[in-house]
């Protein structure tokens, strides 16, 4: 049996929608780096890009292209108190089960038990959709995350995308 062209298949389905083919971004500068602190001492967040909106917001657009907008959500909210806006994949498990795609009751365990030192005081959804604009990304939309993640302490993020 052949392997299936991941790449092929998504640009053939996605190209039969309209889209452009995509252009998978290669970052060969990206560093990385060892944790200075141990695990149990440090604030972790959360970002998923599943379309994931708490019901206090807007829901996401679910068929989304570039949407850069980004949900600061309290560390204390329900996982039962949100909706999953996005045409993309087939969300029926995380909304039975919100921590699938956006596992804050997982994270809050681990606090709990020692295993990360905090959970930081926001999680995050948002860049949801197809994103083709790179250069927004880069420029604007990262930069603007990175200073908000320093401003609530945060030593480690989890990006569940969906």
């Amino acid at each position: 049996m052949k392997p299936i062209s991941y790449v092929d298949a998504l640009n053939s389905h996605y190209g039969s929608m309209g889209f452009p083919p995509y252009e998978w971004t290669v970052n060969d500068t990206a560093p990385l780096f060892r944790l200075d602190k141990p695990l149990n001492q440090c604030r972790v967040s959360l970002l998923t890009s599943g379309g994931i909106s708490h019901c206090s917001m807007p829901g996401f657009d679910p068929d989304a292209r570039n949407d850069h907008r980004l949900d600061a959500l309290d560390e204390h909210v329900d996982s039962a108190d949100f909706v999953i806006n996005d045409s993309y994949y087939d969300h029926s498990d995380a909304e039975q089960d919100l921590n699938c795609v956006f596992p804050i009751d997982r994270l809050r365990e681990l606090a709990a038990a020692g295993e990360i030192g905090s959970v930081a005081p926001r999680f995050w959804s948002g860049f949801m959709g197809r994103i083709y604009n790179r250069t927004k990304v880069i420029e604007e939309s990262a930069p603007a995350f990175v200073a908000k993640l320093k401003e609530d302490a945060v030593d480690i993020l989890v990006a569940a995308p969906a």
